[in-house]
């Protein structure tokens, strides 16, 4: 089933996003957001899944453009972790080996209802240079193959003025950790 908003909520939504855009311009240095505009009015699934992570307190900004294929890159931009993706486990194997105390989802799961992708360590850095994200809460991030194996999944977060990954495993949730998405149009 095609995912698609109504008219009006497709037009808010280009006009929240707009102004987001025009008040960040260091999130997108040289890029136009005519064009950016266009490429989301010709795919309603992609701006389906921005209404998903803006109403999820996500933010969604641009923050480049993939040379090679042309699509914009969009990011969660909000100050601190997603509010309303906290409390997940990191994956389904995660969320089956708590015997106890599930929570209600888990951030791939919800990442992949919303169309989304979890930020990768490399995308979670090259967002923090951008400005200050998550100094009181963290960001679950995509986990390599070998360490989610070994029962493990990693989160960002800026603390001291730095930043650091950490790792819990992957059945762990916490009121201030939800994830970070992205989306490529």
């Amino acid at each position: 089933m095609r995912k698609e908003l109504p008219a009006k909520q497709r037009d808010e939504l280009l006009k929240t996003l707009k102004n987001r855009f025009e008040k960040n311009p260091n999130r997108h240095m040289g890029l136009v957001w005519g064009k950016v505009q266009a490429r989301l009015e010709a795919d309603a699934g992609k701006l389906w899944s921005l209404n998903e992570m803006e109403k999820t307190g996500g933010e969604p900004d641009v923050v480049g453009q993939d040379k090679k294929t042309g699509e914009y890159i969009f990011v969660d931009c909000s100050t601190e972790t997603p509010k309303g993706r906290v409390s997940v486990c990191y994956d389904r194997e995660g969320w089956e080996s708590r015997k106890e105390h599930r929570p209600k989802t888990t951030a791939m799961d919800l990442a992949a209802e919303m169309g989304v992708d979890l930020l990768t360590e490399e995308e979670y850095f090259e967002l923090q240079k951008l400005g200050e994200f998550d100094t009181k809460t963290s960001s679950w991030l995509k986990t390599p193959a070998a360490i989610r194996k070994l029962g493990g999944a990693l989160y960002g977060e800026r603390r001291y003025n730095r930043l650091f990954v950490g790792h819990n495993g992957a059945q762990s949730y916490y009121a201030v950790r939800a994830f970070r998405g992205s989306l490529r149009v």
